[in-house]
C-alpha cells in the first residue's frame, strides 16, 4: 500500500516515455492548445535514443540511387531548428539504411528542452511510471514515483512510447516478448572519439580500409564488423561496433550484465583502433552511450501488425499513416554463436506505407503505442525502428489522440480518413513523392 499520492489533476493527454517518438506525440497532442499534455520521462534529459546513445537521424530517405525523402511535418521541425545551429550535415548512404542526418547530440538534448517547452507541454524528467490501474469507466490511472514522492494521474488518453511498452505491460496488453519466436536483436553501447586524425584515416582508405583491417586481425575483437563516422564536432568521430547478444533487456541481472559487457568492449575498440587503424594512434574515448542501446524488448500486440511480407510487398494501404523505405536491418548472433548484421531491402527501391492499426493496441478505446514497441513482426520491426520512422508514428498517435477527445471516438473506432486529411494539413508524407531528394552534405534546406 502506497501512501501519500499525490494527484496530478487536469491531464486531457498522457505519455509515457519523452524519446523521438514520444516528444513529436507531445508535439502534436498540443498544438491544438485546447488539451492539457502531461510528457513523462525516467532519465533527466529528453531524446531517448537519439540523445543517449546515436548521433545519426536515419529513414527520412530511402536507400536508394534515386533517394526520395519519404517523411515530413513535424520531425522536420527538429532537424530544422538543429539546423539553425549549424549542427546537422547529412550523411552519405554508406551503411545501406540511406542517407543519415547526423547531428550533435548534446545540441539535440536542448533543441528537444526548447520544442517541448515553446509548445506548452507539461513536463517532468526524472520520473518513473511504477503502476497501472483500470478504471471501471475504461480509462487509467497511472502512478508515478520521483525524487518528490509518489504522484497520480487519471488521463483522459495515454500514448505509451516507453520503448519497452511499460504501461501496456502494466495495464495488461498482450505483446510479444523479443526472443520469444526468434532471437532478439543484439544491444550496443556507442562510444565516441576525439583527437581522431580524420585526413590521415580517409587518405589510407577511410571505412573500406577499417573493414578490411577489422577482418584480418588477429586482435580479439568481440566483432569483425561495426562503423566509425565524423561527428559534428571536430575530429571526433562515434561508432556502431559493440554488440552484446544473448542478453535479455527485461531482465535486470542481463541488463546489467549488458552494461557491464558494452563497456569492455568498448576499451578493447579503443585499443585495436590505437593500435591498427590509421589516424587512431592518439585517439581517445571521450563518452559512452548513457545506456547500452535497446533495439527490441516488447512489441505490443496491435489491431493490425506489420509484417515482412507487407514490407516486402512495397504497398502503400489507404490507412497508412507514414512511410518507409528502410531495409531489414537484423543485428544478431549467427549459428556459431557470433555476431553478424543480416540486410534484406525493399524489392527495387520500393517503399511500403504503414497502418494506423499498428500504433493501437488491441481492443483499445483510449491508449496508442509509439516508437520500437509498436505492432510488428521481429523482420518488420527490423526494417521500420528508425527515429524518422518513430517520429512520424508520434505526430499520427498524437494528433489521432486529439481527434479522439474532440469526437469521443475510441482509438479503435477512429475515423482514419479524417486523421490521413490532418496529417496532410500537417506536411506529412503519405504518398511516394515525385520529386528525387537532395543528400548532399549541405543540402538539406533544398529538400523544402
Amino acid at each position: 500500500m502506497i501512501n501519500n499520492i499525490k494527484t496530478i489533476k487536469g491531464i486531457d493527454v498522457l505519455v509515457v516515455g519523452a524519446g523521438s517518438a514520444g516528444c513529436l506525440t507531445a508535439m502534436a497532442a498540443a498544438a491544438s492548445k485546447k488539451h492539457k499534455v502531461l510528457l513523462v520521462e525516467r532519465y533527466g534529459f529528453l531524446g531517448g535514443s537519439s540523445t543517449q546513445m546515436l548521433d545519426t537521424f536515419y529513414g527520412f530517405f530511402t536507400p536508394s540511387n534515386a533517394s526520395k525523402k519519404i517523411v515530413g511535418g513535424l520531425p522536420d521541425t527538429v532537424v530544422n531548428e538543429l539546423d539553425k545551429h549549424g549542427e546537422i550535415f547529412l550523411r552519405p548512404n554508406t551503411y545501406g539504411a540511406g542517407t543519415g542526418v547526423n547531428y550533435n547530440p548534446e545540441r539535440l538534448k536542448n533543441v528537444w528542452d526548447t520544442l517541448i517547452i515553446n509548445a506548452g507541454i507539461d513536463l517532468l524528467l526524472h520520473t518513473t511510471l511504477i503502476d497501472v490501474n483500470q478504471k471501471g469507466d475504461g480509462n487509467y490511472e497511472c502512478i508515478f514515483w520521483n525524487k518528490s514522492g509518489f504522484w497520480k494521474v487519471e488521463p483522459k488518453r495515454v500514448i505509451d512510447a516507453s520503448g519497452d511498452a511499460d504501461f501496456c505491460h502494466l495495464a495488461g496488453f498482450e505483446y510479444e516478448t523479443a526472443g520469444t519466436l526468434e532471437p532478439a536483436q543484439s544491444m550496443t553501447t556507442t562510444f565516441r572519439m576525439a583527437n581522431v586524425d580524420l585526413e590521415t584515416y580517409e587518405k589510407e582508405g577511410g571505412k573500406k580500409r577499417l573493414a578490411d583491417i577489422m577482418a584480418s586481425t588477429t586482435y580479439p575483437l568481440p566483432r569483425k564488423e561495426g562503423s566509425a563516422h565524423a561527428m559534428n564536432i571536430p575530429n571526433c568521430i562515434s561508432t556502431v561496433a559493440v554488440k552484446v547478444a544473448g542478453l535479455n533487456a527485461l531482465n535486470i541481472h542481463d541488463l546489467t550484465k549488458a552494461e557491464i559487457e558494452g563497456r569492455r568492449q568498448s576499451f578493447l575498440f579503443e585499443n585495436f583502433f590505437q593500435k591498427e587503424v590509421p589516424g587512431f594512434e592518439n585517439a581517445k574515448i571521450i563518452g559512452l552511450s548513457n545506456q547500452i542501446g535497446v533495439r527490441e524488448t516488447r512489441r505490443v500486440y496491435g489491431e493490425q501488425r506489420l509484417t515482412k511480407e507487407e514490407c516486402m510487398a512495397a504497398k502503400i494501404p489507404q490507412d497508412a499513416i507514414l512511410l518507409c523505405g528502410a531495409p531489414i536491418e537484423d543485428h544478431r548472433e549467427d549459428e556459431n554463436g557470433g555476431s553478424e548484421t543480416f540486410w534484406q531491402y525493399i524489392p527495387k527501391g520500393g517503399i511500403y506505407g504503414v497502418p494506423y492499426g499498428t500504433i493501437v493496441p488491441k481492443g483499445s478505446q483510449t491508449v496508442w503505442v509509439v516508437g520500437r514497441c509498436f505492432s510488428a513482426t521481429h523482420d518488420a520491426h527490423a526494417s521500420c525502428r528508425s527515429m524518422a520512422q518513430t517520429m512520424a508514428m508520434g505526430q499520427s498517435a498524437g494528433m489521432a489522440a486529439i481527434q479522439s477527445l474532440n469526437t469521443e471516438a475510441s482509438a479503435n473506432q477512429l475515423d482514419i480518413n479524417i486523421l490521413r486529411d490532418n496529417l496532410y494539413k500537417n506536411n506529412s508524407i503519405l504518398e511516394v513523392p515525385d520529386n528525387i531528394a537532395f543528400t548532399g552534405k549541405a543540402e538539406w534546406k533544398l529538400n523544402f
